[in-house]
C-alpha cells in the first residue's frame, strides 16, 4: 500500500530592502550587504511531485481579442502638464492610465516639480475636475507653504496628508461619489506610504510592492494618471526593489548638485514617449524655473579666453548642449602630485590625460592637474574627450584656446579623433551660440549640412596632435 508524502511548510527569510531569500536567518544581507534587514516571511510549501499541485484553470475575466480588432482611438488623447519641459520629456503630456515614477536624491526638487504640475493641471482640468496631492512625508501646512512660496494657488487644487495606502484610496473614492471628477492624482511618496494588510516596514520590498501595485491598478481601472515619488539610495538608484521600475509606466530622474542650481529631468523608462529626453530646469526661491536654452547655463562667461578652457557640445538625451571643460595644471612640491576631477568621469580624465602627455610633448608627471566642467554639469559623452584633452594641453602651456574655437571629438588611446553621434546636432548648436570655428574629426563635413558650413569653418584633425597644432601653436 502506497502513502503520499504530505506536503510540508518550510520557513523563509526575506531582505526588506532588496528583497534576497535564505532559508536560514542571517545577520547580514548576502545581496545588498544590508544589517539587521531580513525578516520571517510567510511558509512556503515545499516543492510538490512534478505534476502535482497545478493550479486548476479557471475563466479569464476578458476574453483574449483579436490585436487587428482591439480599438485604440487612434492618436492618444495626453494630459497637458502646464510645463512645456516636462511634457517634451514624457513625449507630449499623461496618458490616461499612466503611473509615472519620479525618484532623485533629498532636495532635489521632487515635490515641489509635482506641486507645480499639479497646480497648472488644476487650474487647466476645466469645471468640475480637481487634483488631488497626497502627501506621506509632510502635512497639509507644511504644503501650502511650498505652495504660497511657488505661486500654486489653484482652487482646484486638493491636498491631504495621510500615510495608510487605504486612506488615500478612500480620498479617491470620495471625489468619484461626488460630482467632482479627479483629473491627476499625486502621492509622495511611495516609500513612506504603507498598507494595513501587509506585514513589513514602510519603504520595505513587500510595502513598497503592495503600494505600487494597488496604485497602478487604480490608474488601469480608472484611466487616471497616478505620478508617484520615488527615493533614491546613496548609488543614485531608485530605493526598493527593481520590479517597482517594472511595474510603473515612465521612470524620471531629477538629477543636480546640491550646491548648483541646475537640474535634469531624464527619462529613464517612458512606454508613451521618448526614454532618453532631458530637460532642464534651474532652482529658485519660487521653485524649479523652465529653461528652454540650457546652454547658456553651461558656456562660461568671459571678456577674453583664459588657458586652460575649452568649449565642446555633448548631447543628452536628444538634446544638444553646450559646454565648458575647465583644467588647472600648478607646479608642486609634493612626491605624488594631486589628481582632482569635477563633473566628469575619473578613470576616463585620468586616461585622456595620459594620451594628451603621450601625443602632445606636456609634461604632467610633477604637476598637480584639476580638470572640472563649468556650471557643475556631468559630463559622460565621449564627444567631450577632445575639449578635455585641449584644455589640460592649453593649461600646461599656459595659453589660452581662440575664443571662436569648439571641439568635437572623441580620442582614441592612439591619439586618433574618430567622430561622434549627432554631429550634426552638435556643429548647428556651436554655431548658434557664436563658434565659428569647429575641430571635427575626418569624414565631419558628409554629416553637416551646407547651412552650417558656411556659418563656421569646419577644421578636419585626424589627431590629438594636430588638433593642438592648429589652436595653439598657430
Amino acid at each position: 500500500m502506497s502513502t503520499r508524502t504530505a506536503r510540508t511548510p518550510r520557513t523563509e527569510h526575506r531582505c526588506a530592502e532588496c528583497g534576497w531569500t535564505t532559508p536560514r536567518w542571517v545577520g547580514r544581507c548576502g545581496q545588498c550587504q544590508a544589517w539587521g534587514s531580513l525578516v520571517e516571511a510567510s511558509p512556503l510549501l515545499a516543492a510538490a511531485p512534478r505534476g502535482a499541485g497545478a493550479p486548476a484553470p479557471a475563466s479569464p475575466v476578458r476574453a483574449a481579442r483579436r490585436a487587428s480588432e482591439v480599438v485604440t482611438g487612434g492618436r492618444l488623447e495626453r494630459l497637458a502638464t502646464g510645463l512645456a519641459e516636462v511634457d517634451r520629456v514624457v513625449g507630449g503630456g499623461l496618458v490616461p492610465g499612466q503611473v509615472l515614477l519620479l525618484a532623485g536624491e533629498p532636495g532635489a526638487g521632487k515635490s515641489t516639480l509635482l506641486l507645480a504640475v499639479a497646480d497648472a493641471v488644476a487650474a487647466a482640468a476645466g469645471p468640475g475636475a480637481v487634483v488631488l496631492y497626497v502627501s506621506a512625508e509632510e502635512s497639509v501646512e507644511q504644503i501650502a507653504v511650498r505652495a504660497r512660496r511657488t505661486g500654486a494657488r489653484s482652487e482646484q487644487l486638493l491636498l491631504a496628508d495621510d500615510t495608510d495606502l487605504g486612506a488615500v484610496l478612500g480620498h479617491v473614492e470620495q471625489l468619484a461619489a461626488s460630482s467632482e471628477r479627479l483629473a491627476l492624482l499625486v502621492v509622495d511618496s511611495v516609500q513612506t506610504v504603507s498598507s494595513s494588510e501587509v506585514e513589513g516596514r514602510p519603504g520595505g520590498v513587500s510595502q513598497v510592492m503592495a503600494v505600487a501595485g494597488a496604485l497602478t491598478r487604480l490608474a488601469k481601472e480608472r484611466g487616471l494618471p497616478v505620478c508617484l515619488v520615488g527615493q533614491v539610495t546613496k548609488e543614485t538608484t531608485v530605493a526598493g526593489p527593481r520590479s517597482l521600475e517594472h511595474l510603473v509606466d515612465t521612470t524620471l530622474t531629477l538629477e543636480g548638485d546640491r550646491h548648483t542650481a541646475l537640474r535634469l529631468l531624464r527619462a529613464v523608462k517612458n512606454r508613451y514617449g521618448p526614454a532618453d529626453e532631458v530637460a532642464c530646469f534651474e532652482q529658485t526661491d519660487t521653485g524649479l524655473r523652465e529653461v528652454p536654452d540650457p546652454s547658456a547655463l553651461f558656456r562660461g562667461t568671459r571678456d577674453a579666453p583664459v588657458p586652460g578652457t575649452c568649449t565642446t557640445v555633448v548631447v543628452e538625451g536628444r538634446r544638444a548642449l553646450l559646454a565648458e571643460v575647465q583644467a588647472l595644471v600648478a607646479t608642486t612640491q609634493a612626491p605624488v602630485p594631486r589628481r582632482a576631477v569635477s563633473g566628469l568621469d575619473t578613470a576616463r580624465t585620468a586616461m585622456l590625460t595620459a594620451v594628451t602627455e603621450k601625443h602632445t610633448g606636456v609634461r604632467l608627471h610633477a604637476s598637480e592637474l584639476y580638470v572640472a566642467s563649468a556650471a557643475g554639469m556631468r559630463l559622460s559623452d565621449p564627444g567631450a574627450d577632445l575639449a578635455v584633452c585641449l584644455a589640460i594641453a592649453s593649461a600646461a602651456r599656459d595659453r589660452a584656446l581662440p575664443a571662436d574655437v569648439a571641439a568635437l571629438g572623441e580620442v582614441a588611446l592612439s591619439g586618433d579623433v574618430r567622430a561622434v553621434p549627432l554631429l550634426q546636432a552638435r556643429a548647428a548648436e556651436a554655431v548658434r551660440l557664436g563658434h565659428t570655428r569647429l575641430l571635427v574629426p575626418p569624414g565631419a563635413a558628409d554629416l553637416v549640412d551646407g547651412r552650417t558650413r558656411r556659418a563656421a569653418r569646419l577644421e578636419v584633425v585626424a589627431s590629438l596632435g594636430e588638433a593642438v597644432r592648429a589652436v595653439l601653436d598657430g
